[in-house]
C-alpha cells in the first residue's frame, strides 16, 4: 500500500453515540484550518457526516457505492465543501454493502479508490458506520492510523475487545502497517465519578491494544450539536467553546502521533 503523500486516518468504534462523526468533522476542519489539504470520506450509510457538512444526499448523483461498483471515478464523486475540505460521500445505498460486495479482494475497494487521488491531499479522514462489517474492514485496510473514539462507560469498554480482534485480523490479512494512534475519550464529564473511575480501566484497555489514551479528552458540549444544525464546523462557529479548544488540542496530538509537527 503506497500512500506516500496522503496520510489516512480512520475513526472506528462499532458502538454508536461515541462522537465518531463530530470528531471526523472537527478533525477534517481543524486540519484544513492548519493549511493541510483534506479529504473526508463518509463511509456510514446513515450519511451523518455528509449531512452535517451541508451535502444533500438525496440529490447526490455519484457516491462511493458507484465507485465500488465500477460505475464512477473517484474524482467525479468528490464534493468540494464550503468548509474548505473535500468530501467523498458513501451514500444510502451502502447499507447493503455486506451483501452487495462479495467478490475476492472486496477488502481493498476503498484503498484502491483512494490511491487514485492520494497525491492530491495531505490527509484523508474516514468516518465509519457503527458496525464491524465490510465497510469498516475497508476503512481499516485503507488506513495508516486508526483512532478509537469512546465514551467512559462500561459498554464501550466491552466493545473494544471485538474491535481489537478486527484490527488484528486486518493487520494479519490486509494491512500490516495499520497503527492505532490512540483512544479518544469523548463526551467526557469530569464531574462524574464514573468517568474518573473508568479512565483507569480505559488506560489499561489501551495498553492491551498496544496504544494509549490521548491526553486530550473531549468534553460534552452543546456547541457540537449547534454546528451540526448550522452545517458548519466548531472552529468557524464556536471558536471559544470548551469543546472546540479540546478538539484543537487533540489535533496537536494527532499531528504529533502521525509524524507531522503540530
Amino acid at each position: 500500500k503506497e500512500n506516500k503523500g496522503m496520510k489516512v486516518i480512520t475513526l472506528s468504534n462499532q458502538k454508536g453515540g461515541v462522537a465518531k462523526t463530530s470528531t471526523s468533522n472537527a478533525l477534517a476542519a481543524g486540519l484544513y484550518n492548519r493549511n493541510y489539504k483534506v479529504l473526508a470520506v463518509d463511509l456510514d450509510p446513515q450519511c451523518n457526516l455528509s449531512f452535517s457538512c451541508g451535502v444533500d444526499m438525496l440529490n447526490t448523483e455519484k457516491t462511493l457505492f458507484d465507485v465500488f461498483k465500477g460505475n464512477a471515478e473517484v474524482r467525479e464523486t468528490i464534493i468540494p465543501l464550503k468548509l474548505g475540505f473535500d468530501l467523498l460521500p458513501g451514500g444510502l445505498t451502502l447499507a447493503g454493502a455486506d451483501m452487495d460486495f462479495t467478490q475476492t479482494g472486496r477488502e481493498y475497494m476503498l484503498s484502491e479508490a483512494l490511491e487514485t487521488v492520494s497525491g492530491e491531499y495531505d490527509f484523508c479522514i474516514i468516518d465509519t458506520p457503527p458496525t464491524l462489517g465490510i465497510l469498516t474492514v475497508n476503512a481499516l485496510t485503507a488506513a495508516d492510523y486508526v483512532i478509537v473514539p469512546m465514551t467512559a462507560d462500561i459498554y464501550a469498554l466491552q466493545g473494544l475487545t471485538q474491535l481489537n480482534g478486527l484490527i488484528q485480523n486486518v493487520r494479519r490479512y490486509c494491512n500490516k502497517g495499520l497503527k492505532i494512534a490512540g483512544i479518544l475519550l469523548t463526551r467526557y464529564n469530569d464531574r462524574q465519578i464514573i468517568s474518573k473511575t473508568l479512565k483507569g480501566n480505559i488506560e489499561q484497555a489501551a495498553q492491551d491494544l498496544g496504544t494509549e489514551v490521548f491526553e486530550t479528552y473531549i468534553r460534552e458540549g452543546v456547541a457540537v450539536r449547534e454546528t451540526q444544525l448550522l452545517k458548519s464546523d466548531l472552529f468557524t462557529d464556536a471558536p471559544k467553546a470548551n469543546v472546540t479548544q479540546d478538539y484543537y488540542n487533540f489535533i496537536d496530538e494527532v499531528l504529533e502521533r502521525t509524524g507531522n509537527k503540530a
